[in-house]
């Protein structure tokens, strides 16, 4: 197994700001006051096994259907790119729908391990050796386990402000992401 530290940091840090679960904490307090009790150890392991499962399937799925890592790593690029732009300038480009309870489906799949989150996958597989994504996505599942555990004491402790600068201050981060991941892979499209 070859460990690689700054790989782990930088995919823990890609999947932090796709993931996103800071921002997130707005519609999780919300589904907690509309449904209830959010199962944390249940949503954290589904979006755990999601994602390690795309992790090693999805290249399979798109040899499948003819798609290389490099294309989809660019088409990912894109993807990062409007959702950092959705961080920062506070917008929605795309809504899902509205949940009807909260189960797994609104809190592990989309808004854990989401489309955004399995294009990230992909394509952080075409830059970094598999382990070093899979312990990160471990690191990233522990903090978001921590955050849905204490909602609702990160709500009182941070502001609506204090939440907005840190959505935005990752929205940069991610695109900045964006742009190296795009800067990578395009090459790869033309050899």
């Amino acid at each position: 197994m070859n460990f690689d530290f700054r790989e782990i940091i930088t995919a823990t840090m890609v999947l932090f700001a796709v993931i996103d679960i800071v921002g997130s904490i707005p519609i999780i307090i919300d589904l907690r006051s509309k449904f209830g009790h959010i199962q944390s150890e249940k949503a954290s392991l589904v979006s755990a096994g999601i994602m390690i499962a795309f992790l090693f399937v999805g290249e399979e799925i798109l040899k499948l259907i003819g798609i290389d890592v490099n294309s989809f790593a660019v088409a990912g690029s894109f993807v990062l790119f409007f959702l950092a732009l959705e961080m920062i300038l506070g917008i929605r480009l795309y809504r899902d729908e509205q949940a009807s309870s909260a189960s797994i489906v609104p809190i592990a799949f989309p808004l854990i391990a989401g489309a955004g989150t399995m294009t990230t996958l992909l394509s952080l597989r075409a830059e970094f050796q598999p382990i070093n994504i899979i312990v990160a996505i471990l690191l990233n599942i522990i903090l978001v386990y921590v955050i849905l555990k204490s909602s609702s004491k990160i709500e009182r402790m941070l502001s609506k402000n204090g939440l907005s600068i840190i959505r935005k201050v990752f929205g940069v981060v991610l695109l900045a992401i964006a742009v190296k991941l795009f800067a990578t892979n395009v090459k790869g499209l033309f050899i």
